[in-house]
């Protein structure tokens, strides 16, 4: 079964500084019907304006992941870490017994674009931490390439939960397939253009949850980038 999230039905806020989307409730967005999808509590789309951002705020227990679409943006923490997230970059906060952090886009020109994501990790007071990795466009092009799991294999960031994340740039025409094993889940979230899973067409901000589903064909229909979240 495959449930399409339209995009134009996500929560959004525009508040000058800041235009976003939320897939799932979140803050001042308040659907039942969409709490989140297994482990995934929240996909918010954001654009941030130039030289504007997030001020300094905390978050517990909750895997929080940073997926950059265009231009930059600034991350500084109270575990001492400091950097600029780019297209290509994931970044991973484990924010278990507690953590403070800023978001800020040190453009002074240009807007960033990206996706933050929160997932419930497998159990409450974790040790904070942090991590950020760069994957090249070649490893995912055309093809889905692993960026987050459990156990941080192939080079993916670790995220404390049973969760395995995707990323895939797809051509205009092009296909990956993906086997979803029993008993699993998949969330499929366009970032960018528009493709067809089994057939269904999603376009840019859609996302479909997708379950007693075998195997996954999943089809650019302009050039595209994707993310596919296998989830237990």
């Amino acid at each position: 079964m495959i449930s399409i999230r339209k995009a134009d039905e996500r929560g959004h806020f525009n508040l000058g500084w800041l235009d976003t989307h939320h897939t799932f409730s979140f803050d001042r967005y308040y659907d039942p019907d969409y709490m989140g999808f297994r482990s995934l509590r929240v996909i918010n789309e954001d654009r941030v304006h130039p030289g504007r951002g997030f001020p300094t705020h905390s978050h517990r227990d909750m895997e929080i992941i940073t997926y950059i679409l265009a231009g930059a943006l600034e991350h500084r923490d109270s575990m001492g870490n400091s950097s600029i997230i780019r297209p290509g970059d994931v970044q991973r906060m484990s924010a278990g017994t507690g953590v403070s952090h800023s978001e800020a886009n040190p453009s002074q020109s240009e807007p960033v674009h990206l996706l933050q994501i929160w997932i419930l990790p497998e159990q409450k007071g974790l040790n904070t931490s942090y991590e950020q990795k760069f994957f090249a466009d070649d490893l995912k092009r055309d093809k889905l390439a692993l960026v987050a799991s459990r156990d941080g294999h192939d080079g993916s960031v670790t995220v404390h939960q049973d969760v395995s994340l995707y990323a895939s740039l797809l051509d205009d025409g092009k296909e990956v397939a993906y086997e979803l094993k029993p008993k699993r889940y998949a969330w499929l979230q366009v970032a960018k253009g528009a493709v067809a899973v089994n057939g269904m067409n999603l376009e840019q901000g859609d996302g479909a949850a997708i379950s007693a589903e075998t195997d996954l064909r999943i089809s650019g229909r302009a050039a595209s980038e994707i993310l596919l979240f296998d989830l237990a």
